[in-house]
């Protein structure tokens, strides 16, 4: 995993899948291209979509529920809600913003009923688009390291994983679709229904506790700043 810390702005962090942009043969189409079009009937366009976005929630939903059967399902449900409301949705709104908040309330209602006590380590696969990808941890291990840092790398991979797993739940969601998902400020403010100020609060928090677990690795500390 990439260090936190990006030099970035938040117009330019808009997921590259919901621009229009230039591509081999054409022109990809945004997400809420694809949402009018799915609302005139085109199923592909919905496909696309699904193609298009459930790795990415279905990384979110996992690192909120921390068990991979009802990760699934909190998806599948989400894209069945999609289908059912597709009538409602504005062509002024965003999709990733309409889509990770009915992931989301989907994912509250589990943890109210209560049904998922015990939960896994952030150190399990994250599945992508093609099947199972990286954990979270293992992206920070160096690939050209020697023998000696590559030791150090599992270390730190483990201790980034489990400072990660200690956030405070809210902070852990922000962090957790800024840098997976990345999503902007706005967006998430959107999506968790508080201020962007007080999302922008929560990443503050979040890098601060990362920085403080990860002390004793002070060159990777450095990027969280």
């Amino acid at each position: 995993m990439s260090p936190p810390r990006r030099d970035r702005d938040d117009s330019a962090a808009i997921p590259a899948a919901s621009a229009t942009l230039a591509a081999a043969g054409g022109v990809i189409a945004s997400d809420e291209m694809l949402m009018m079009r799915f609302q005139r009937g085109d199923q592909a366009a919905f496909t696309q979509l699904v193609r298009r976005h459930q790795g990415p929630l279905y990384n979110f939903a996992f690192q909120k529920l921390r068990m991979q059967s009802a990760a699934e399902d909190a998806v599948q449900e989400a894209f069945v809600r999609v289908v059912q409301n597709a009538v409602d949705f504005k062509h002024e709104a965003r999709f990733t913003t309409w889509v990770y908040t009915i992931t989301r309330n989907l994912c509250i209602d589990q943890l109210r009923k209560g049904a998922l006590r015990k939960h896994a380590s952030l150190d399990q696969p994250r599945a992508g688009e093609d099947g199972e990808g990286p954990t979270l941890g293992e992206q920070t291990a160096d690939t050209r390291a020697s023998v000696e840092r590559d030791a150090t790398g599992t270390e730190l991979k483990s201790r980034m994983a489990a400072a990660v797993d200690a956030l405070p739940d809210e902070q852990r969601e922000v962090f957790l679709m800024r840098e997976m998902s990345n999503l902007p400020f706005k967006e998430i403010a959107d999506i968790t229904g508080v201020p962007e100020n007080t999302v922008k609060s929560r990443m503050r928090y979040a890098l601060e506790r990362l920085q403080e677990a990860l002390r004793d690795y002070e060159e990777y500390a450095k990027g969280l700043r």
